[in-house]
């Protein structure tokens, strides 16, 4: 067991969308949000539209192909919540405390992620049936 919290805060609420110009549109007109940051993330295969709640975000996160993690997500369990993003001081760090702990890693190592962070992904059957995406800034 860590000697210390290694989560700092909540990064992001991921949300699986079919449309990404819609539910930014929607979240506009429910909310009055504003869209912090956009970016498509290629190797991830998805368009991400990030929406300021005070020092977090709600990821609205579409498909850009078929074969990417959203397009499945979508596939079998339609719109909605996808993943919960923990921000760490040290993405490493965290990765081997969660694997210590039991949970199985989706990326062996921390890879780049949007806005420049450093990111991992832990499978939902090694932690409590979430997704888990562990952000570096």
């Amino acid at each position: 067991m860590p000697d210390e919290l290694i989560l700092t805060e909540i990064d992001h609420v991921a949300i699986a969308v079919r449309d990404l110009d819609a539910a930014v549109d929607f979240y506009q007109r429910a909310f009055g949000a504003t869209v912090a940051h956009r970016e498509i993330v290629d190797s991830d295969g998805v368009e991400e539209a990030l929406v300021k709640v005070a020092d977090s975000y709600i990821q609205l996160t579409a498909a850009t192909r078929d074969d990417s993690p959203i397009a499945k997500a979508i596939e079998k369990r339609g719109e909605g919540l996808h993943h919960i993003g923990y921000r760490v001081d040290d993405c490493q760090a965290a990765l081997d405390a969660m694997v210590a702990a039991g949970a199985t890693p989706i990326d062996k190592a921390p890879r780049p992620g949007s806005r420049g962070t450093t990111v991992a992904f832990i499978h939902p059957k090694g932690a409590c049936g979430t997704l888990i995406e562990l952000v570096q800034e």
